[in-house]
């Protein structure tokens, strides 16, 4: 039994808030209630209004933290009473927080109210799991319709890095992963829709050389692996009567959002790039990015004063966020009213494929049940769920084994990122080597040095090697008259490898040297990556990439319908022709 102070309000929300989860195995009752000294004798009345008292079904007595800790205990939650009980200093530190809180019961009820607000329910997240699926099943969706619509120009048989595989699995593959994808989101069978995406998309990133290392592909699988253990098991996953999901799974997603977003901050000031340490990066970003957006040309010509403090508040953002995520209920709903806030920002001036999308979709999990109901006033979850913690053993038992794997080797990779050392080293390597080849443990850090010229690749085909013809690509820059595009949540994945091939050499890219190779030889599939041909599909007798530098126009020139200037730099590869024999 717990008694009391019925007349604190803080009391009564804490009593409340342990109630739901202890539920008929502990009673609570305040102090005031009539029959309490004769029912404890040996405990005085004004012991109950100095402190809380919790007494056990052996008769065992105690008061004050002592009490709380081993109320706790009694509904399973059995760390608070172990360091008590065996940290030493921990039993007076815990008595003296006790005591100030006790001295300070108004301040300390409203200062509840603040962070945990007025609802004491406990979180759980039937409705947060809920919707955190039907969005996977868009980023599903968006990854395997987009990267179907290329696959055979990125890795077909005729491909720029052939996969070897025939031609209609790379189709099967991602015709199947985007009617797997429209079946989650009807909420069919997601326990065993979920692992055959995750499969079929770890199997297409392995194949397709460097068309899918993209952080978000990344972002996608490790995502995905961490879902399966998230599903409901039953034929149709309902919104009425959803279940609360494991809480170990909740607490890995809050863990991967949590190095996605602190990873990406702290490798911006690790390593080192003087554009975010001076607060200028953004004004570089719009138009160094590698497709960007109208906005983006909007954006980039805002005052320096503007991008300077939008850098600090991204910066501040990616820092911050990630530790108020890890409070109370009210502290969670900031931390995601600024993280899905920035995703918004980020998107409406960059094409990040599903990057945001996914990342709104991890976002869900800061918000319980409790908040979600204020938006779906329809939607009540059984009684059941807020009284009993309905764990399935299995599913908790796979979930330990996946955290005890996932957990220490995601920490080595964010703690590499931020270029420190995790200690127990020795002994964490050799396990993320046996992982990697499941690619869905991974790290995260975007932009950490900040791109400050946008060079670009202009491919040029020839007949006679004296006049030169330019293709034209369907997104990147290019056409100085054309207007950056719209795109997201489609990744032109062709258009994105050749802006990281302008950072680097010719000849430290053989799949661009593969892809002129196919140029030459005039391979339809590769051809309809691109939005124009200026041979009219017979094949070049030379190709060569011509290397440009590119910015944005000014507002004069805006006004005329050019987006774009730019100036020759050189050649980025020599004219490049087909032997005989290999025509």
């Amino acid at each position: 039994m717990l008694i009391f102070d019925g007349d604190c309000g803080f009391c009564r929300f804490w009593k409340t808030r342990w109630q739901y989860r202890s539920g008929s195995l502990v009673e609570y009752t305040p102090y005031q209630s009539a029959g309490i000294a004769q029912r404890f004798p040996e405990i005085p009345l004004e012991r109950c209004a100095r402190a809380v008292q919790f007494v056990e079904s052996d008769g065992r007595a105690s008061e004050a933290a002592e009490a709380v800790f081993r109320l706790l205990a009694s509904i399973g939650l059995r760390l608070p009473i172990y360091f008590y009980e065996a940290v030493p200093g921990a039993r007076v530190v815990s008595e003296a927080a006790y005591r100030a809180v006790a001295q300070h019961r108004n301040v300390a009820a409203r200062v509840t109210t603040v962070m945990w607000g007025r609802d004491p329910r406990p979180p759980t997240y039937a409705l947060a799991r809920w919707l955190f699926f039907r969005l996977l099943s868009l980023v599903y969706l968006a990854a395997f319709w987009s990267l179907g619509t290329q696959i055979l120009g990125l890795a077909g048989h005729s491909g720029i890095v052939p996969a070897g595989v025939d031609d209609a699995w790379l189709r099967g593959v991602c015709v199947s992963g985007s009617i797997l994808a429209t079946l989650l989101l009807v909420g069919l069978a997601p326990v065993v829709i979920l692992p055959l995406l995750w499969a079929g998309y770890l199997w297409l990133s392995t194949i397709t050389g460097p068309f899918l290392s993209f952080q978000w592909d990344a972002l996608l699988l490790e995502t995905g692996l961490l879902a399966i253990f998230l599903a409901p098991i039953s034929l149709r996953d309902r919104l009425r009567g959803a279940d609360d999901p494991p809480r170990l799974g909740v607490w890995l997603m809050v863990w991967l959002l949590f190095r996605l977003m602190m990873g990406s901050g702290g490798v911006k000031l690790a390593s080192g790039d003087p554009t975010w340490r001076d607060l200028t990066a953004l004004s570089f970003h719009y138009e160094t990015q590698p497709i960007p957006t109208p906005l983006a040309w909007w954006a980039h010509h805002f005052p320096a004063w503007f991008n300077h403090a939008s850098t600090a508040g991204v910066l501040g953002i990616e820092l911050l966020a990630p530790i108020v995520m890890l409070g109370p209920r009210r502290l969670r709903c900031f931390a995601c009213a600024w993280l899905v806030g920035l995703q918004a920002l980020i998107a409406s001036t960059g094409n990040y494929a599903f990057f945001n999308l996914l990342s709104v979709a991890l976002c869900v999990f800061l918000l319980d049940d409790v908040v979600l109901e204020r938006a779906a006033r329809w939607f009540h979850r059984p009684e059941t769920l807020l009284n009993e913690r309905r764990l399935r053993r299995p599913q908790n038992a796979l979930l330990i084994a996946v955290a005890l794997v996932t957990v220490p080797v995601s920490a080595l990779h964010f703690a590499a990122g931020l270029g420190l050392e995790m200690p127990g080293l020795a002994i964490v390597l050799p396990l993320a080597r046996l992982v990697a080849p499941l690619r869905s443990v991974n790290g995260y850090g975007l932009f950490a040095v900040m791109t400050t010229t946008r060079d670009e690749i202009v491919i040029e085909g020839s007949d006679d090697g004296t006049r030169w013809q330019e293709y034209e690509f369907r997104y990147k820059a290019g056409d100085l008259r054309r207007a950056p595009p719209w795109v997201a949540p489609h990744q032109p994945r062709l258009d994105w490898q050749m802006w990281f091939a302008a950072l680097s050499r010719f000849d430290d890219e053989p799949w661009f040297q593969a892809f002129c190779v196919r140029l030459l030889e005039g391979s339809p599939d590769v051809l309809r990556l691109l939005e124009r041909d200026p041979f009219a599909g017979h094949p070049p007798r030379s190709i060569r990439g011509v290397l440009y530098r590119y910015h944005f126009s000014d507002a004069a020139a805006r006004r005329q319908g050019v987006w774009w200037t730019r100036e020759r730099l050189g050649l980025y590869s020599p004219a490049l022709t087909l032997r005989a024999s290999d025509r």
